[in-house]
């Protein structure tokens, strides 16, 4: 029984969800104890803000020409020449052709771009940063070159990821990010100490190695086997690398979005940069546990879709994850935007991260959690468009949504500093959900358009009734409560949110949400599987 349920937890949507989420918030834990560890050794100031800075080369190179592009692309055409191998009763050989020949191709332009940033990093830097003093410009080139060293080790480790997910294979690719961030803590508690503020970067590159080694064996288990090889003529090779070109014009468009952020904050405020991001990484940990895991997840099936031609397929699936995501994202935004100064204070606010740095931060994510719905969809809306190989739709929509930003950016932030940062960027992720969803709708029609709406309906009522309910025990609570104490701020902000969630979850049972009838359906099929293997071992 255990060994079937395990198998389901690997091979189904729900299944990869659950996989890929609770590893999500392993990961998104640490990542919380990471930045309270950062938040409490250094404060919002030079020495973090400097870090964050040190990040946008490497995440420029890393982000445009691996992350999202690489997995959009890879897994469409590597199933669509497994599946046709299969078919002809060949050998896979051609998959895993197309699979070395993108590894090496891939490391090898990584290797030549990490050499070149790793040269021009101080002129680079200066125009990245021009409101930092020259001995915080040459702390952030310092770490930056340090940090490229990790950009050639997450592309083997992703192509590795992007194998794992197109068999549908999530544990080891969901844990990768966890042993990431154990890499990035050991930098704060060991690495400093013995090597200063450079000690930071190296934790980023022994991250960087554990999320490749992790993975390592399972993708073994596949049947992968290292072969050098360069095809570049091959048919698969060509067309991964056309599906490539345009959504890494799109990861460019949302990197360029990351560097105006970076520069317009580098004129800010000491500490404004770390607020921005302290305030994002806390908004990320629904994103990350909700939206992207559930659009992983759903990305295979939704492929195969497209390539069996059932479009029916394709749009139950579309439906069910867009309502499973905003029956979660939609109550937690609740809880963000009213809990956003408990939760600051609670996880960030210790040691040198001072009131003012908790305020700012705070007010910031209250600012990014207007668009947690908006931001959580997006990974879906996208691998919508990418299941059907258009890598090109998204690219364009995220060029408006870059330009919203940049002009948003610089307007809000004269007259609300950092804050203006953060509201800009939930605008413009507002303007890129809503121009993805009109898209679909035109190209493909019904979405299960009723459900959707009938759906979003019933979960924004009863969202705001719980975030009355919140508002009504947070009152409450002042009253018996020490709210100058860590104590006080922790049970206020637990008690109000675990009242507020379990009035959400008794509505959308005593109204049968469609996604509770799921869960109950569920429990139910598991429930009669565990009975009918309990009678075989009887008879046994």
């Amino acid at each position: 029984m255990l060994r079937r349920i395990w198998h389901k937890l690997q091979t189904t949507v729900a299944g990869g969800a659950i996989i890929i989420a609770f590893a999500s918030i392993v990961s998104r834990l640490l990542g919380l104890l990471r930045d309270r560890l950062f938040a409490s050794t250094f404060g919002a100031g030079d020495i973090l803000d400097s870090y964050y800075a040190a990040f946008r080369l490497p995440d420029l190179i890393f982000n445009v020409l691996v992350l999202g592009a690489l997995s959009a692309a890879f897994i469409p055409v590597f199933l669509e020449y497994w599946q046709k191998d299969k078919e002809a009763n060949f050998s896979t050989k051609e998959a895993w052709r197309i699979a070395n020949s993108v590894l090496n191709i891939i490391c090898l332009i990584l290797l030549v771009l990490g050499l070149f940033f790793f040269i021009f990093a101080t002129p680079i830097t200066r125009l990245i940063t021009p409101g930092f003093s020259p001995v915080k410009q040459a702390m952030t080139v310092d770490l930056t070159r340090i940090m490229l060293a990790s950009i050639f080790i997450f592309g083997i480790s992703n192509i590795f990821g992007s194998i794992l997910n197109s068999f549908r294979k999530f544990l080891a690719f969901a844990f990768a990010p966890v042993m990431y961030n154990i890499g990035i803590i050991f930098g704060i508690l060991l690495f400093y100490k013995w090597w200063g503020v450079e000690g930071l970067a190296w934790g980023v590159v022994v991250g960087a190695f554990l999320h490749l080694a992790i993975q390592v064996p399972s993708v073994l288990k596949t049947g992968f086997r290292y072969q050098w090889l360069f095809d570049f003529k091959h048919p698969g090779v060509r067309k991964m690398f056309r599906l490539i070109l345009p959504r890494t014009f799109g990861l460019a468009v949302g990197q360029i979005n990351q560097l105006v952020i970076t520069v317009i904050a580098s004129f800010l405020a000491a500490g404004s940069l770390a607020v921005f991001n302290l305030a994002n990484n806390l908004q990320s940990f629904p994103i990350n546990v909700i939206g992207v895991s559930l659009a992983i997840a759903a990305f295979p099936l939704m492929s195969e879709a497209f390539a069996a031609r059932e479009t029916d397929k394709f749009v139950v699936q579309f439906s069910v994850t867009l309502r499973r995501v905003l029956f979660l994202i939609i109550p937690a935004s609740v809880l963000f935007i009213l809990l956003r100064a408990q939760i600051v204070r609670v996880i960030l606010g210790a040691g040198a991260f001072d009131w003012q740095d908790t305020y700012l931060t705070a007010q910031a994510l209250g600012y990014f959690s207007l668009s947690l719905f908006a931001q959580s969809l997006i990974p879906m809306l996208a691998r919508s468009f990418y299941a059907h190989q258009d890598t090109k739709t998204p690219v364009k929509i995220s060029v408006v949504s870059l330009l919203i930003n940049i002009l948003g950016s610089v307007i809000l932030s004269r007259y609300m500093g950092i804050l203006g940062l953060a509201l800009s960027f939930s605008i413009s992720n507002l303007v890129n959900m809503a121009l993805l969803i009109l898209v679909l709708r035109r190209r493909f029609g019904d979405l299960d358009d009723k459900k959707i709406i009938n759906s979003t309906v019933r979960i924004l009522l009863a969202s705001f009734f719980m975030g009355g309910v919140i508002w009504l025990v947070k009152r409450f609570l002042v009253l018996g409560l020490n709210m100058q104490t860590f104590v006080g701020v922790l049970l206020e902000g637990v008690v109000a949110g675990a009242v507020g969630v379990l009035v959400y979850l008794a509505i959308a049972f005593i109204f049968h949400f469609d996604e509770i009838s799921i869960l109950r359906q569920w429990l139910f099929k598991k429930k009669k599987e565990i009975e009918n293997n309990e009678e075989n071992g009887h008879e046994q």
